[in-house]
């Protein structure tokens, strides 16, 4: 049985899209859980990262990026799944980028002033930052704007400063009894991951030909003879995005698969055959229930 003297509580990372919280997550766990890329709103679900050390036990919920657009279904869910876990954690990380502040970072800024969850305020990839005198009257605007616990600079690309960030965090941790296993790093299902691993290599692989409509479903996931055997289908609005993706002769799409399927064996650690096909769901983004259907409102 765990001792009293164990912590253990819910830190949420909140931000803006596109300002690293993904790659904050993945290095303080030491190893890739949460899917990245340079493309805005890569992250749709949130997905709790569990890191345990010797008594301590942090839960981190990585969180759709906030953003002001609301027009689509999948973006006021996305919005709604990120501020609804502002109600049930113990800290609140928010994450901004170097200099930058703008009207998504104010929206975010709205909502955790509506929330009695202390805040550290995280300002990440000050690698990147060119003139680094200039942090300091940043920082300064930050700390009057936000009025956070804490303002720590991080770079989460290259680790800079993440073990301070750490220390930060443990002092909001209560008094709890460990809620998972050591060794478990995260609540979701490989099923889930492995949809996540192929969104991924397809936003990678594609960019800014892709629009944001394309999702992936996992509709057979099971072991054979020391194989894991995945069908994926990977859905799209409009037949012009199919083409796309599946690419001439359906180069693209074998390349696609190709790269999940490496990274997919490195997280299940079991040979993998995979089998994709692109499918035309048209207008699933906006529909509520073609969202239900596919896992993105099990969180609100």
């Amino acid at each position: 049985m765990a001792s009293t003297t164990n912590q253990c509580g819910y830190v949420a990372i909140v931000g803006r899209p596109n300002v690293g919280k993904s790659t904050l997550l993945n290095n303080i766990l030491g190893r890739k859980l949460s899917i990245t890329s340079r493309k805005p709103q890569t992250t749709r679900h949130t997905l709790l990262g569990i890191f345990t050390e010797g008594a301590m036990q942090l839960i981190f919920v990585d969180t759709p990026g906030i953003h002001a657009n609301r027009d689509r279904a999948i973006n006021r869910v996305m919005n709604k799944t990120a501020i609804s876990v502002l109600q049930d954690v113990d800290l609140v990380l928010f994450v901004v980028d170097r200099l930058m502040w703008g009207i998504e970072d104010e929206y975010v800024a709205k909502h955790l002033q509506n929330s009695r969850v202390p805040m550290l305020l995280v300002v990440n990839k000050i690698d990147m930052l060119s003139e680094k005198e200039l942090l300091l009257p940043q920082l300064k605007f930050l700390s009057h704007k936000c009025k956070p616990k804490e303002l720590i600079p991080v770079s989460a690309l290259r680790k800079i400063n993440i073990s301070r960030l750490m220390s930060s965090i443990r002092p909001f941790i209560p008094t709890n009894m460990h809620l998972f296993h050591q060794d478990q790093i995260t609540d979701r299902s490989e099923r889930f991951l492995c949809s996540e691993i192929i969104r991924e290599k397809i936003t990678r692989k594609l960019g800014a030909e892709l629009p944001y409509e394309v999702t992936v479903e996992i509709e057979a996931f099971s072991t054979r003879a020391r194989i894991t055997h995945i069908d994926a289908l990977i859905l799209v609005e409009r037949a012009g995005q199919k083409k796309i993706i599946i690419g001439d002769g359906g180069k693209c799409l074998k390349e696609i698969g190709k790269s999940a399927r490496v990274d997919i064996e490195n997280l299940i650690n079991s040979r993998v055959m995979l089998r994709t096909w692109v499918k035309v769901r048209s207008g699933w983004s906006d529909d509520e229930r073609a969202l239900r259907s596919l896992g993105y409102l099990d969180s609100c």
